[in-house]
């Protein structure tokens, strides 16, 4: 059944989920929601852009669950409410409790879209478009400190029919806002001007190589995500006098 608007809000108010700073209204252009991980931070610098659309990229196992899982927690550490469009359906909520994310300031919005479709592609188009409605409702309702869109392992064909004005639509809608929104991929989907692109790949490996086992969502081990796991991360704003890009490797190896 389709979540409209006021049916969103009314969830809100009726689970108290109010932040206890007002999130609208942001006038600071390079306010950032941190992600938690300190040397991520640091490229950032300070965390994703609030306002703005972002994107982490990567292949199977470099990472990018394991980096949104520590978002999440970060955010409603802070007392932040938040939200994730999973668009496959693939977050475990157990393991994500387990690795600290705060479920009670979590609005978890489930998608089903079909790898495999055989014939029936126009079924996945039809689940993203939903996917893509449920996302703007949530950024429409505001207050929300971090919104994230996970797309990974979606048929590409299916993403790659959505019209770009989509991006620039969602873009427009939380533009001046505290809202940091992260689209999650396999590839680059889209990002604003503003925004930041966190490419991922396993440490030693080449883009294109073969990829890793199916990274597990959430595993943790010791309080650590994935550990054992060293990760490269290649940091690319748009809003620069030129292009930048800054490399930094994470390692979740304990001492």
């Amino acid at each position: 059944m389709p979540l409209a608007r006021a049916d969103l809000e009314s969830l809100l108010r009726d689970r108290k989920l109010v932040p206890p700073v007002a999130l609208s209204g942001n006038t600071d252009e390079y306010a950032t929601a941190p992600t938690g991980v300190t040397a991520l931070d640091a490229a950032l610098p300070g965390g994703f852009p609030r306002g703005q659309l972002s994107e982490i990229v990567g292949a199977r196992s470099s990472g990018r669950a394991s980096v949104l899982l520590q978002m999440l927690r970060a955010a409603t550490a802070r007392q932040e409410i938040v939200a994730l469009v999973d668009v496959l359906d693939m977050l475990d909520a157990a393991s994500a409790a387990a690795a600290g994310v705060d479920l009670g300031r979590l609005l978890w919005i489930r998608g089903q879209v079909l790898i495999h479709p055989g014939l029936c592609r126009d079924m996945n188009q039809r689940a993203l478009d939903r996917a893509i409605k449920a996302l703007t409702l949530v950024l429409q309702a505001g207050n929300f400190g971090l919104v994230a869109f996970d797309a990974a392992e979606a048929p590409p064909r299916a993403l790659e029919r959505l019209p770009f004005t989509t991006w620039r639509r969602l873009q427009r809608i939380i533009e001046g806002s505290q809202t940091a929104c992260v689209l999650v991929g396999d590839t680059p989907i889209a990002r604003s001007a503003g925004g930041v692109t966190v490419r991922l790949t396993r440490a030693g490996g080449a883009r294109g190589a073969a990829p890793a086992p199916v990274e597990k969502r959430g595993v943790t081990v010791d309080g650590l995500l994935f550990k054992g796991i060293d990760f490269d991360v290649e940091v690319t704003r748009a809003r620069a006098q030129r292009q930048e890009n800054v490399r930094v490797s994470l390692s979740t190896h304990c001492a």
